[in-house]
């Protein structure tokens, strides 16, 4: 990559835009005039500062930070994205607010979307507040040739990056890179007795992206390797503030692209001493953003970020979690905090579980983009709320028996339809012989059964599991074990390969992969779980199992490009699956708060659907209650829970009809078209 210097024609011209920009100043030497005792230093009766340069534990990032004490209040920005309006802005609201730029703090990212990249890096540069360095910066001054942003590979968020950084990398000269080479990956701050890392993604990684949603865990892991009282983040671009085990993490938003809340504004910070307490205020900014939008267009930027602008809606959502995706287009509103962290040592001991507990002090309000589910809806097993016959669907034959293991599991999934966990024992570890009762009943019916299915919670912590398969494969059924692949699996190695010695032509087994990226699969269902479920599905087809995968669309992505995905974390993983027809099963999400069309007789015809295409048309689950003396049929694998869907302890009274007379059985079954033995 060539690096080049910017024309001094360009350089001036550039220099009148930044004076034109900032309204209450004539150009940036006057505005530091304005606001600092020296033009090009720091006001060092507002600050004092620290030098540390060795790397050690308390500085992951291996390079020497600096120690901010302020005196007084702290304005926090970040993300600028080279758009010159927007930053202009900020920093006319500083000077506004009498905050002079020792006390002004970016979380990087000055250079991204916009029109300036030269321009806007420029004005922060001259201003002289304090920058921790952002990927883009990274990758702008080590010459590679992507913003480093952490995008999902071949995601629409990847794609439309390379124009705009391509476009940054051509205007952007030696100087800035130089000086962006030379930005802190760390600064520490001492406020109010704690001390908070001011980073740009994670306390080890710089594109890390940390959301509202991202687990506690990862987040405490974060501040611990960090050594500190709470991060101060960037990266995400969406504003935050949480204590997790009474320690912080705050993220100011950006300046250069509004938080995808479907308003032009955009966001930063206000920090301060109030009494005992850490007073945090996140505010919202209005600047020119039709200019902005305009520069950007007349410079052939995608027209996705320069709608952006205008629109408050990002383009893409590829590289959000799925509760910022609900959130997407619904409006912030400005709000303030306090934070007491010498609180912290008491929130701890209340933790449960061991498990660390978070609180949302802003936003403050649930945000959800999703219409809410009326409460009359689904009430009346016979009629709709509109007063239309409900839709029922008839046992037509008995081809698939589930099996409920028992609602115990290793890990705990954020959104679990049957809340399965290491501590949920609502439905008890069904026994072998009970399993057997319901075979024989099978057999002495003369039902034309195929397939019994295992699901839980997790299959392989019920301890007589093995002895169930044996007994199903021995009387010729196909048996079907959806599991995570993790450990509990893994204790059962010698017996499932003598299993599948005996009965390969009958026994499969569904490995829970809800997205080919780590990231989203661990945001499902946790911290390390995406390694160890990949190891076990390459476990299983190295050893010649019937393996499929469940994936999850929850994402909104298309359909094609999810099936690629897995495709290629395949590939890259040299696991020789066969994806034929059922083998990877993408199932739509189940919002049970989410609106939705009750399913009422007339259906059928408008969607050209049949009753027989619905699961309850074709199977049951068996399951055993905590307390209950003997298991019970129930009419759905999604419904354990639900008394009115529970049929009776037999299979001969589960054969009765079943109404539609709860949400998943439209948002699954009749409008998702999923079924939960996949065919």
């Amino acid at each position: 990559m060539q690096l080049f210097s910017l024309s001094r024609v360009t350089y001036d011209n550039e220099r009148a835009n930044l004076a034109r920009c900032l309204d209450f100043t004539t150009s940036i030497a006057s505005l530091r005039n304005r606001m600092c005792r020296k033009p090009m230093d720091f006001d060092r009766s507002q600050i004092s500062t620290k030098s540390l340069g060795r790397p050690d534990l308390q500085n992951p990032m291996g390079q020497g930070f600096r120690i901010l004490e302020p005196d007084g209040p702290l304005l926090i920005f970040g993300g600028a994205y080279s758009n010159l309006e927007a930053t202009a802005a900020v920093l006319a609201e500083a000077a506004r607010l009498g905050i002079p730029p020792a006390r002004v703090i970016c979380t990087g990212d000055i250079v991204a979307y916009g029109a300036d990249a030269a321009a806007t890096a420029t004005l922060v540069r001259d201003f002289g507040c304090h920058v921790v360095m952002g990927n883009c910066e990274e990758s702008l001054a080590s010459g590679t040739a992507d913003c480093g942003c952490g995008f999902p590979v071949d995601s629409a968020c990847q794609r439309l990056s390379s124009a705009w950084f391509n476009y940054a990398d051509r205007t952007v000269g030696t100087e800035l890179r130089s000086w962006m080479a030379n930005l802190p990956r760390r600064i520490d701050v001492e406020i109010g007795g704690a001390r908070l890392a001011v980073v740009h993604g994670g306390a080890a990684s710089i594109n890390r992206f940390i959301f509202a949603s991202t687990p506690a865990s990862i987040k405490i892991a974060e501040i611990d390797r960090a050594g500190v009282d709470g991060i101060i983040g960037g990266h995400c671009g969406i504003p935050f503030t949480q204590i997790i085990d009474g320690r912080l993490w705050h993220n100011s938003g950006a300046v250069g692209m509004p938080a995808n809340d479907g308003t032009s504004s955009v966001w930063y910070s206000i920090l301060k001493l109030k009494d005992d307490a850490i007073s945090i205020e996140h505010r919202l900014l209005d600047y020119d953003y039709r200019l902005a939008a305009e520069k950007m267009r007349s410079a052939g930027l995608p027209e996705g970020y320069a709608a952006a602008l205008e629109t408050g809606i990002w383009p893409s959502c590829d590289a959000l979690p799925f509760k910022e995706i609900r959130e997407r287009g619904v409006a912030l509103v400005e709000g303030s905090l306090e934070w007491r962290p010498h609180q912290a040592e008491v929130a701890v001991t209340d933790a449960k579980d061991n498990k660390s507990s978070l609180q949302q002090l802003w936003p403050r309000e649930e945000r959800a983009n999703i219409p809410r589910l009326p409460e009359e809806k689904f009430k009346n097993p016979t009629t709709t709320a509109a007063g239309q016959p409900r839709a029922s669907v008839s046992l037509k034959e008995l081809k698939t028996l589930w099996i409920n293991t028992g609602t115990l599991c290793n890990i705990t999934c954020r959104n679990c339809y049957i809340e399965s966990s290491p501590r949920n024992d609502r439905l008890v570890y069904i026994r072998k012989a009970e399993v057997q009762n319901y075979l024989d009943e099978i057999s002495e019916g003369g039902l034309t059964t195929e397939e019994i299915g295992f699901t839980g919670g997790e299959p392989f912590m019920n301890p007589e599991i093995i002895g169930m398969l044996e007994a199903c494969l021995d009387r010729g059924f196909k048996a079907l074990i959806l599991t995570n692949g993790m450990r509990p699996m893994e204790r059962h190695k010698v017996a499932l390969l003598d299993l599948n010695r005996r009965y390969a032509h009958l026994l499969s087994l569904r490995v829970s992969l809800d997205h080919y990226t780590a990231e989203r699969h661990e945001e499902e269902r946790g911290p390390d779980t995406f390694v160890h479920a990949l190891s076990g599905l390459k476990w299983l087809c190295q050893n010649g199992f019937r393996t499929s995968i469940a994936g999850r669309t929850m994402w909104g992505e298309d359909p094609a490009a999810e099936r690629d995905g897995y495709v290629r974390l395949l590939s890259e993983h040299r696991i020789a699956f066969a994806f034929e027809p059922g083998a990877l099963i993408l199932f739509p999400e189940m919002e049970p708060a989410r609106d939705v069309p009750e399913i009422t007789t007339a259906c059928w015809d408008i969607l050209h659907k049949s009753p027989d295409d619905v699961m309850c048309s074709s199977s049951r689950m068996v399951i055993k209650r905590k307390g209950a003396a003997k298991p019970a049929v129930v009419a759905c694998t999604l419904l354990p829970y639900e008394e009115e869907f529970e049929l009776g302890h037999t299979l001969k009274d589960a054969s009765r009809s079943v109404p539609l007379n709860h949400p998943f059985c439209s948002q699954f079954c009749v409008l998702g078209g999923s079924s939960c033995s996949g065919k």
